[in-house]
């Protein structure tokens, strides 16, 4: 099981390291530095509150830490769509590698937090 506690902090932080190259990819307009901001705020913050959660003092820590990893891939997700559909980068064809892992990181963190949250209502 701790393998695979690490190997989704693995996978969070690999995903961090892709949002900031699309970040940094971003036009240097003013509209491409909002959402840089933006984009790297929310993308990388899902891997160290990951680590945060790994440590939390009870189950409703631990809970409300998954629940705000899972709020920053769902922010991240948008951004990553509005990116997309403004077309700020061509081709738009490469964001969807990083919609459809922040779609599976998601998926994964509804699971976690369902999971987590039984048997405490």
């Amino acid at each position: 099981m701790k393998d695979r506690l690490f190997d989704l902090e693995d996978r969070l932080i690999s995903f961090a390291v892709r949002v900031i190259r699309v970040a940094e990819a971003l036009p240097k307009t003013p509209v491409g530095n909002h959402i840089r901001g933006q984009l790297s705020r929310s993308g990388t913050s899902p891997a160290p509150n990951y680590g945060e959660a790994q440590s939390a003092e009870s189950r409703g820590d631990f809970v409300h830490k998954l629940k705000i990893v899972l709020k920053e891939l769902r922010e991240t997700r948008v951004w990553l769509l509005m990116i997309r559909r403004a077309e700020l980068l061509k081709p738009v064809s490469t964001l969807d590698p990083r919609i459809r892992e922040t779609d599976e990181l998601i998926s994964i963190f509804v699971k976690r937090v369902k999971t987590a949250t039984k048997g405490r209502q």
